[in-house]
Formats: C-alpha cells, structure tokens, sequence
C-alpha cells in the first residue's frame, strides 16, 4: 500500500490560484488514457483525504454531486455541507490517526492525498507520504497554493509526455 500525493501544478508551482481555482487546468490538453493520467491513477485508490478548500472546490464545479466512490477524510476545523450521496467524513484529527482509518478502510489499495500542499506536506511531516505525482501543465500562475510547502528530498522515478503535461512520479526519501 502506497500513499500517494497526485496532483497538477502550473510551471511555477502553484496547483491553484489564491482564490482556490482550478479553471487554468480544466482548459489544457490532457490525454485520460495516456501516461499517468487520472482514470488509472484513480482505479488503484481505496481512500482519499483532501483539504476544506479542495472539497469546497469540488462541491461547487460538481454542482454539490460527489464523483469519487472511495471512502474521503476532508480536513477542516469548520463544518462543511456534506453530500447527499458518498462516504465523506469531516475531520480536525491528527493526520496519524486518520491515516490508519484510511488504511482500514482502503481494502489493500493505496491511499491519495488530493490536496492540497499544506495537507500533503502534513502527511509528508508525519513520514506517511510515499510518492509524489505532478503533473506539470503549460501555465504559470504567479501566485496561488503552492505544490508542496516543505522541504522535500525525491528521486525521480517516473516521466512521462502526456501531450501539454509533462508528468512526474517521485518517490520521498525518508531520512535515507
């Protein structure tokens, strides 16, 4: 079971703009059956966590339907509405904790840390993130939610052209 962190970032680092969009992404060119795309990324997640911004963005682009069958943790210290179909739990626990239930819950498939940096990079403090997948796409914010927050050592162990995205997988070093 791995713990992934899978997300796209723009060139300059940002996988959204200071007000939490995501519209620069959602108008680049992707194929979804080319290399590391989401459909197949997804097939092998038994459990999602993601922050309160990135549920909020998802609720509001999905008009309030939720997409994912997979059990999610939405870290937040506020209540948010919940869907009216789905397994999605809101939660102020440590990510220790939470990342046990999602283990339990995960059925022996891996784990995805959707977003955003802040959450990934508190799995990553907690030595419980394994990978990292960017998808790079061919935009530059200026500004916005940084990727990952932390300081980080990868090794690169996957590249892929995925027609405007050029896609990495990384593997964390921890403490080796």
């Amino acid at each position: 079971m791995t713990t992934h962190y899978y997300t796209a970032s723009s060139l300059d680092g940002f996988i959204a703009t200071a007000d939490h969009s995501l519209e620069w992404l959602l108008k680049q060119d992707i194929d979804m059956d080319g290399p590391m795309a989401y459909p197949g990324f997804v097939e092998t997640i038994g459990a999602l966590a993601m922050g309160a911004s990135t549920y909020e963005w998802v609720m509001r682009a999905e008009e309030g339907r939720w997409g994912y069958a997979q059990p999610t943790w939405v870290f937040s210290h506020r209540e948010l509405a919940l869907p009216e179909t789905g397994d999605v739990r809101l939660t102020s626990s440590d990510v220790r904790d939470v990342h046990a239930q999602m283990i339990e819950a995960a059925d022996g498939k891996d784990l995805w840390i959707v977003g955003g940096g802040g959450l990934a990079g508190q799995f990553a403090d907690a030595g419980l993130l394994d990978e990292v997948w960017v998808q790079y796409a061919p935009v530059t914010l200026g500004s916005g939610a940084p990727l990952l927050p932390r300081a980080l050592d990868l090794e690169l162990i996957d590249v892929a052209r995925n027609r405007n995205f050029l896609c990495g997988r990384y593997r964390v070093l921890k403490g080796e």
